[in-house]
């Protein structure tokens, strides 16, 4: 393992001075738990007798207290086609915590939305509060001090930071991850998107639309593009959270089914080493691989939110700067769609996690030494292997499978990871880059505002956004009304750039992992609801955009303007249900979070 880059380090140990108050303060807390806090020996023979009443063939076990009894949490709906095969893991799982000399309950469900349903829609305003909601989910799940462990089971958009931030209050406990994998490739991603674009257009009819669609999402597993589900797979690998190479192993396999036998006696057998206690494996270097992983792999700009929450929960406080400064000194190694053509399979069997840490920490651009849930990080290089029945780990390639997927760090896509600090007269914003063309990283041109999709998308068809132009979406941060994502914008967008136009989008909201090559300044911070300088932004005011110098600017006076109004507050689909989390929201830098504020 190469020294540390230097900036890395320099981050790294920022991120620790910063937080060592609050991450005293947290360590002190899963202590106490850990000590003196409630647990199943110390409830009442009432309490006890309601907590094993169903278990059936595990209730003497469970009652006598001498095995470890692990808390299934899980995320499962059919619905959702990534939780779909999660319907039958808790049985099996039981039977794999027996093997091991434990027990286990599922200890509570957590909702799971569905982004991909939702996009466009009003029901999209409930996504990003629904990780909020998750966490206090896991925590009431877990409340009952029933357990000795915890295996949680989520992959989806706001499904795993949800689950990782209450893991991390229950810190004291050993913790891990069980993925399902993804399905299998179907339509090609940019073949899909091609269709989308053409019925943007009105080239393309509906039926064909949804064809499309349902070829590209055609099967139980998580969608195969490079979205937040996946990219969330991505840092839990890099965090040493779950199995080495388990993330995008497809369901419904044999090897699927022994990581996931192989991930719960791990479960098991965490529980008899206090080393394990899951705010322990998490801390400052974790959360830089994390970050370091996001970057090298064009991942998801839903991270700036969820990571930044995710590091709060475990007494951590990272910010955007933090993002900046590691993207420019983090080589791009991956091309998975929308940064590349590749999908999550490909990028699987080109070397998938095991090529990308390998490269990473060789390069000195990860952290070799954190802890995990199971013995030293490099083995998080090595990939596992089925031996007839038998499941192993062997060490993963040290060479691309695919160069057009994946690059070794010397010989990158692009020298940096392209997820960018945009800071000006309209405040603080991110931008991601590494799917926009080179000629489109600075744009300035006259702005057009909304304050919804469907107004941009009407304006379009009406004739009025061909030509140069920023479009400014604003009241669409988490205040105002939850921050949904505006990945519907994004055939509209692209088909303006087509056209021969400098376009760009700005918004206090946000967009999504799936989207791709129109520059976006994102997350936008004060936001509008705050009286922020979007606020005061009219139409015409020329803008510019600019990610090569981290620039976002108007050439308005906006202080002497009085701010526009909001509009009224969200209701219907049970908007009005979460508008003390809207109010309680802090800002996206900090993570967009109404818990631990």
């Amino acid at each position: 393992m190469m020294a540390l880059h230097p900036v890395l380090e320099a981050v790294t140990a920022r991120i620790i001075a910063r937080s060592a108050g609050p991450r005293a303060a947290y360590l002190d807390l899963i202590d106490r738990e850990s000590e003196a806090g409630l647990r199943r020996g110390s409830l009442s023979c009432g309490n006890l007798a309601h907590g094993f009443a169903a278990a059936l063939d595990d209730k003497a076990t469970i009652r006598s207290g001498a095995a470890p009894n692990i808390g299934i949490v899980t995320a499962y709906n059919d619905m959702l086609s990534a939780h779909q095969p999660y319907g039958r893991y808790p049985e099996a799982l039981k039977i794999f915590a027996r093997e091991a000399g434990g027990t286990a309950q599922v200890a509570g469900g957590v909702p799971a939305m569905c982004d991909g349903v939702t996009q466009g829609q009003a029901g999209m305003e409930l996504s990003l509060l629904s990780r909020d909601v998750i966490a206090m989910s896991t925590a009431v799940a877990l409340s009952h001090a029933m357990f000795e462990g915890t295996v949680l089971l989520g992959i989806c958009d706001k499904i795993v930071p949800g689950l990782l931030i209450a893991a991390l209050r229950f810190g004291h406990l050993p913790a891990l991850f069980i993925p399902s994998g993804p399905m299998r490739s179907g339509l090609p991603n940019k073949e899909k998107a091609a269709v989308r674009q053409r019925h943007a257009a009105g080239e393309a009819s509906r039926e064909e639309l949804l064809d499309a669609e349902s070829q590209s999402y055609h099967s139980p597993g998580t969608c195969t593009f490079y979205g937040t589900a996946n990219s969330n797979q991505m840092f839990l690998e890099m965090m040493g959270l779950q199995l080495p190479g388990s993330s995008f192993v497809n369901p419904g396999t044999p090897i699927r089914t022994a990581i996931t036998r192989a991930a719960m006696h791990l479960a098991v057998a965490n529980t008899r080493d206090p080393a394990k206690a899951f705010g322990r494996l998490v801390d400052a270097r974790s959360i830089v691989n994390a970050i370091t992983g996001l970057l090298a792999t064009g991942g998801s700009t839903n991270h700036a939110i969820h990571l930044p929450a995710i590091a709060r929960a475990a007494g951590l406080i990272i910010d955007w700067q933090d993002f900046d400064d590691l993207s420019w000194v983090t080589p791009l190694i991956a091309h998975v769609y929308p940064g590349g053509s590749a999908d999550v399979n490909a990028f699987h069997a080109a070397g998938g996690m095991a090529f990308v840490i390998s490269e990473l920490v060789g390069a000195g651009l990860a952290h070799g030494d954190i802890a995990t849930i199971a013995g030293p990080f490099s083995d998080w290089t090595k990939v596992p292997v089925m031996d007839g029945e038998t499941l192993g780990w062997t060490e993963g390639p040290k060479a691309t499978q695919d160069a057009s997927v994946l690059a070794p760090v010397a010989t990158p896509f692009a020298a940096e990871g392209g997820m960018r600090l945009l800071a000006g007269n309209l405040g603080r914003a991110i931008i991601k880059t590494s799917a926009i063309p080179d000629d489109r990283h600075s744009i300035t041109a006259p702005v057009r505002i909304f304050h919804d999709q469907d107004s941009v998308i009407a304006a379009f068809k009406a004739g009025e956004l061909d030509r140069d132009v920023i479009v400014a979406v604003r009241f669409q941060g988490p205040r105002a009304n939850g921050m949904p994502e505006l990945h519907k914008l994004t055939p509209t967008l692209g088909l303006l750039q087509d056209r021969g136009h400098r376009v760009a989008l700005i918004t206090d909201g946000r967009m999504s992992g799936a989207s791709g090559k129109v520059p976006a300044a994102i997350h936008l911070i004060p936001e509008a609801h705050a009286a922020g300088p979007l606020s005061r932004l009219r139409d015409g005011d020329m803008v510019t955009v600019c990610a090569d110098t981290g620039v976002i600017s108007a050439d308005a006076d906006l202080a002497s303007r009085p701010p526009a109004p909001p509009p009224p507050a969200p209701d219907g689909l049970g908007r009005e249900l979460f508008r003390l989390m809207r109010h309680a929201s802090t800002d996206a830098e900090a993570g967009a979070c109404s818990l631990l504020v």
